[in-house]
């Protein structure tokens, strides 16, 4: 593949544009998360995919509030100061994964340096509501950092989900720019210890066309796999508004095929690479496979 050159003209391209279906099931789903008080990463980050997914029957359950204490320039989610703390949340969770008969739950958050664990408990205490409900659910979680703090993290994974991912998101060139509040070492060591801690499949993903070049885009690869990383998303970037980070290139379907054979060759071996990939769209599928 030739070295990224910025082509964005033209507005979207093809491949990128998503018909919204507003069909029963998603009414179904939308009135659930309504009566059960629940946010989704679908709607917060104003997700392409959210059409489909919701009329497929699933949601990716955004906890913690609606309301991020970081303020990072590719997210659409709200920066602010959180609320405190739901204590009846994870079983409002529980049961709407349950009213849904979810094969596969995906529970997200936003980042919460505000909470001594970073809001690592209230990860926990939703993997074991749903686990209660014996809903047979798989159940994957994408958290934050917790700042780097390695017992927070362990509360997590002694809750033991089936899946635990992190997302190192871009190019660690690129931190300053897109994720100035974060650290590349600090999030691939968390993926790391969740490997070494086991039980649990390791995942992480990216996002490209903010500037990023194929070299540094195979030395995260390469990163990942060292760190444990059995499980990798690559997506299109796509600017949420004109106030984040401008795309530098739209990457054609060939370049993201190409993209998940450099990074199965790198030693990664479950790869979802399209434009349209985001860290939970066919997550079930991706973690069946």
């Amino acid at each position: 593949m030739e070295k990224n050159n910025p082509n964005t003209g033209g507005g979207k391209p093809p491949w990128l544009k998503v018909k919204v279906s507003l069909d029963q099931k998603y009414r179904e789903v939308q009135s659930l998360l309504e009566k059960h008080r629940l946010h989704t990463v679908c709607q917060e980050a104003n997700c392409p995919n959210r059409g489909e997914c919701f009329s497929a029957g699933t949601a990716t359950f955004l906890i913690m509030g609606p309301y991020c204490t970081r303020d990072c320039r590719f997210c659409d989610v709200t920066h602010g100061v959180p609320d405190s703390l739901d204590p009846d949340e994870p079983n409002r969770v529980a049961e709407t994964v349950r009213l849904l008969k979810l094969k596969h739950a995906v529970i997200t958050s936003v980042t919460r340096d505000d909470l001594p664990d970073g809001g690592a408990g209230q990860f926990a205490a939703v993997i074991r509501a749903i686990r209660s409900l014996g809903a047979g659910a798989a159940i994957e979680v994408l958290t934050p950092d917790f700042q780097g703090d390695k017992a927070a993290a362990e509360i997590v994974f002694e809750a033991a989900p089936d899946v635990f991912n992190h997302n190192v998101e871009t190019v660690p060139r690129l931190y300053p720019a897109v994720r100035p509040e974060a650290d590349y070492d600090r999030s691939l060591a968390l993926l790391k210890a969740a490997g070494e801690f086991g039980g649990m499949a390791v995942k992480s993903g990216l996002m490209v066309g903010l500037g990023e070049t194929d070299n540094e885009l195979y030395e995260v690869f390469a990163d990942l796999h060292r760190h444990m990383v059995e499980h990798l998303t690559i997506g299109q970037y796509l600017a949420p508004s004109k106030n984040h980070i401008p795309i530098s290139k739209y990457y054609t379907p060939d370049e993201f095929a190409r993209l998940g054979d450099a990074a199965r060759k790198a030693g990664i071996p479950h790869v979802f690479s399209a434009p349209l990939v985001r860290s939970s769209y066919h997550a079930g599928e991706q973690f069946r496979s």
